[in-house]
Formats: C-alpha cells, sequence, structure tokens
C-alpha cells in the first residue's frame, strides 16, 4: 500500500499541491469573513442581550441544516465553485465564533468592569483594554474550533466545482482508489491540526499584532486570488470558456472528458473547464438552469423519470416507453417544451438499472429474477445509491412494482454499496449493468422480467440558447452519437475504477482508437 501510495504522489505532485492550495485559500478566506462578521456583533450586541441570544439561534440553527442543502439552495443565486462554498463555510462557523465571543464578553466580572468606568476609561478604551482581553481566551477557543470546522467541511466544495482535497476523496471513494482517498484525507486532516496549533500560538500574541496578522492574511490571499484568477484569463486569451460537470463516478468522467477533446479539437478557440464528482442529478440540472454550467450528460430514463412532467399521466412523472428510440424522443421533446432544453443524440450503450446480489446468494436460493428475490426479501438487508433510493424509476417504483420487503433498506455512497455487498454487510444493492464491479466482485444481476427499469442512454443535455449559439459544440458532440457499446463502456470503466486509469486518459484513448479526434 506504501508503494501504490507513493507512486501515486510521485505522479500526480502537481495537481495534488494545487488542490491544498485551493483548499487553503477556500479556508483562510471564509475564516477571514467569519471574523470580520461575528467578531464585531458580537460586540456589538454584548449589552443587548435579547438580541444576542436571537442571533444565537440563528446561528445554531443554520448548523442543522445538511451542508449539502444549503449548498443546493446556493446554486441558481452565486452559481458553482469557490463563492457558494465560501458562504456555506462561513454560516457554518459563525455560530462557534459568535457563541465564544459573546459568552465571553457577557461573562466578565462586573467589579472589573466597573473598576475600568471608576477610572474614568472610555467605553473605547474599555472595550480594547479589558473586555476583549478577559474575554480572549473564550474568543480564540471560539475560532480555533471554526477554523478546523471550515477546514474539514471545505471537502464539500469539490462537490460544486470548488476544487480542494475533497477532489481527492471523492475521486478515491468513486473509483475505489486507496491512495487518492488517504492523499485528500490526510492532507486535510494535516492542515487542520496544522492551522488548530498556529492558532494556540497566535492566542499569545497582543491584540494589536493579531489584528494586524489578519488583515495582511486577507490582503495576501485575496490578492493572490485576484492574480491567480488574472493570469488564468491571461493564459486563455479570447478563447471562450464552456463548462462541462458530471455526475459522481467513473462513468461521467469518462464521459466528460471525451466531451471535452470532441469540443476543443473541433475549436481552438474554445477552451472547455470540467466540473467532475458534481453530484447528484438534482445539483446538475438546477445548475443548468441557472446557466452556471453549459452542459452535462444525462440519461433518458432519468429525464423522463426525475426531470420532465406530464400533466396526462399520474403523479405528474412522463410515460416511459421501453423502447429506447421512443424514450428518447420523448425526453428530447419534453426537455424542449419544459425547460428550452436541448437534447443532443444518444450514444449506443444503455447504463440501465439492475438488482445485485451475491452470486453464491444467487446460486443458494435460486435467484434468477427480481421477483425470485421479491420472494425471500424479508429476509435480506439493502442499500442503494441516493439517486436510486428516492427516484419513482428506482427503489419506491421496484418496491411496488415486485412487493420487495427488505429487512431493511438504507442509502449508500455509490462505490462503496458494491464493496459492502461483498463483503456480506448487505445482501442486495442497485447496480449499473455497465458497471466493472459486477465483474470485479463477482455479483449477479437479476433479470427485470416486468420490464420496470426504463431505457438509460446517454447524451449531452444544455440550454437551447446555449446550443444556438455554440453550433461547433453541437457537432463536435454529435460524434458520439451512436457510439459506445456496453463492452466498450464496462471495459473503460474497468480501466478507471478497478486500474485506477485517469478518466482523461482512457477517453483519449477510445476517442483516437475510434478515429473521433
Amino acid at each position: 500500500m506504501m508503494q501504490q501510495l507513493g507512486t501515486y504522489i510521485a505522479e500526480n505532485w502537481s495537481d495534488i499541491l494545487l488542490a491544498l492550495w485551493d483548499h487553503l485559500k477556500i479556508s483562510v478566506i471564509a475564516t477571514v469573513i467569519t471574523l470580520v462578521i461575528a467578531l464585531p456583533l458580537a460586540v456589538v450586541l454584548m449589552n443587548r442581550r435579547r438580541a444576542g441570544e436571537i442571533v444565537l439561534q440563528i446561528a445554531s440553527a443554520i448548523q442543522t441544516i445538511p451542508s449539502l442543502a444549503i449548498l443546493g439552495i446556493l446554486i441558481p443565486f452565486v452559481g458553482i465553485g469557490t463563492v457558494p462554498a465560501v458562504i456555506a463555510l462561513v454560516l457554518y462557523a459563525i455560530m462557534p465564533v459568535f457563541q465564544n465571543a459573546y459568552t465571553g464578553l457577557t461573562t466578565i466580572d462586573p467589579e472589573l468592569t466597573e473598576a475600568a468606568e471608576a477610572l474614568g476609561l472610555p467605553r473605547r478604551m474599555k472595550l480594547f483594554r479589558v473586555q476583549i482581553p478577559l474575554a480572549m481566551p473564550m474568543i480564540m477557543s471560539g475560532i480555533r474550533i471554526a477554523v478546523v470546522m471550515i477546514i474539514g467541511t471545505a471537502t464539500l466544495a469539490a462537490l460544486i466545482g470548488g476544487g480542494g482535497l475533497g477532489t481527492y476523496i471523492l475521486l478515491g471513494i468513486q473509483t475505489n482508489n486507496d491512495a487518492a482517498l488517504i492523499v485528500g484525507a490526510v492532507l486535510s486532516a494535516a492542515l487542520a491540526l496544522l492551522a488548530s496549533g498556529l492558532i494556540k500560538v497566535l492566542s499569545r500574541v497582543s491584540l494589536k499584532s493579531l489584528g494586524i496578522g489578519v488583515l495582511v492574511m486577507a490582503v495576501i490571499f485575496g490578492g493572490l486570488g485576484i492574480g491567480t484568477s488574472v493570469a488564468s484569463r491571461v493564459a486563455q486569451g479570447e478563447k471562450t470558456t464552456v463548462v462541462i460537470a458530471g455526475k459522481m463516478g467513473g462513468e461521467p468522467e469518462l464521459l466528460i472528458n471525451m466531451y471535452k477533446d470532441l469540443i476543443e479539437a473541433s475549436d481552438p478557440n474554445v477552451a472547455v473547464e470540467l466540473k467532475p464528482n458534481f453530484g447528484g442529478t438534482s445539483f446538475l440540472f438546477k445548475a443548468l438552469k441557472s446557466e452556471k454550467i453549459d452542459i452535462y450528460p444525462e440519461f433518458t430514463g432519468t429525464v423522463l423519470q426525475s426531470l420532465v412532467t406530464d400533466g396526462t399521466s399520474a403523479g405528474g412523472k412522463a410515460h416511459v416507453s421501453h423502447n429506447p428510440a421512443t424514450a428518447y424522443k420523448d425526453a428530447a421533446a419534453a426537455l424542449t417544451a419544459q425547460f428550452d432544453m436541448t437534447y443532443l443524440k444518444p450514444m449506443k450503450y444503455e447504463n440501465t438499472y439492475a438488482v445485485a446480489v451475491r452470486t453464491a446468494d444467487a446460486k443458494k436460493y435460486d435467484l434468477k429474477t427480481v421477483g425470485d428475490l421479491a420472494q425471500i426479501s424479508q429476509n435480506f438487508s439493502s442499500a442503494f445509491d441516493p439517486d436510486f433510493y428516492q427516484q419513482s424509476d428506482g427503489y419506491p417504483g421496484l418496491q411496488k412494482t415486485y412487493g420487495l420487503k427488505f429487512s431493511s433498506a438504507k442509502t449508500m455512497e455509490p462505490s462503496l454499496r458494491y464493496e459492502a455487498l461483498a463483503d456480506g454487510k448487505i445482501d442486495a444493492t442497485d447496480a449499473y449493468t455497465t458497471d466493472p464491479q459486477v465483474k470485479q466482485y463477482n455479483l449477479t444481476l437479476l433479470k427485470d422480467t416486468k420490464s420496470f427499469f426504463p431505457p438509460y442512454q446517454g447524451a449531452p443535455l444544455m440550454n437551447a440558447s446555449f446550443a444556438s449559439a455554440h453550433p461547433k459544440v453541437v457537432a463536435a458532440l454529435n460524434k458520439l452519437a451512436g457510439k459506445i457499446s456496453d463492452e466498450d463502456m464496462r471495459e473503460m470503466n474497468y480501466r478507471v475504477t478497478v486500474n485506477h486509469e485517469k478518466a482523461a486518459t482512457v477517453a483519449s484513448d477510445y476517442l483516437s482508437k475510434n478515429g473521433l479526434v
């Protein structure tokens, strides 16, 4: 394992350093903004106890909101990348800083403040010479808690294209790459410990020096951030930037890298920015609607079951034909009519859902179909991809159609569910027919005899306005129409997920081999 880790670091050290820098930058910016908001607020409200308690309750309530929910809410308003990540981190960090500062300032021995007043100290001098110094241990403790929290939570920035060490954690989970996972987790933990130790040292520094240090830090990181942005724009010159995002996993990353290569090969004036492991369907679709991203690969079954509606069908969900060509035609028409979006022609392969069990159990209980599993499902535990668990074309509909009654059903990270099934932690899970883990873990896919699962053909999805303004991009992406067989995708997925090859390399190999670039 150590040899694998060393090799991985040697091959990716420049990208790792860039991710570390992004993580540090996000954390420092969020910390500075938090201090600028929370500390003055605590000072203003220390003599207004009722208002202070209200603010404290609001800050506490914000911390109960799941971080992913906050990120999802922010995307339509502030887009993707660093900005929503920083806002979310600030919202979470305000509570410990404000709480400790407010508590420290309001619990000072009244005799000490009365003595300061008796000496004739003005309010401002009393604040900076008496009250803040006395409250400083509590204030620094709150800052220390907030900084560690910010650095740990900043890993979620990777979900919305914000970069940072979370990129390697997600990559490790999605491709079962322990080396990438260790790099992201260890560096994040080391950064948190280093920051905690630095704050402990700063707690012994004078108030004036501390304030100057925070100001200098803000200026340095602000300047470097602006410089990086300017340098990036200079490097791109007059090129048009196209932002392509993908869902979590190796296969979406393969597809968006293919999109990138095809687009840049067809038009040298276009620079493609990739946002891999962006999150689930709702994140991506929301970002596309608000024009925060330009393109992402989506599947026909997901469009019809989760994104578009049909007022003539029960529950408002569109009817899904089990004919792939008809399903695509219906999905494209609905997206155009309801969201003014363009859905390009699909690829050949179908990455449809299936129910997977261990091959040993399939033989033991003579399980060949989902109906067979339903007969003994009360003795089986299950775990599903979060999307599958809630979508009507996933577990809820499957449960109703086949009468499944598992002893337990829960959600689990997509890449972890296969390992959990192989290790006996669960007995059944959802699978994709092109996933390499089916072969890797010796699993059996049960037949869907009632044709419950709809066709799942992938195709690029974009706003109609973008498609109209970028005909060369559309022409480039249409080269994938009818391409990539099930066998091709399984092989590519195996190379990325099992052999840990880079998705960009595997994607480029396929395009070159098939004469597409």
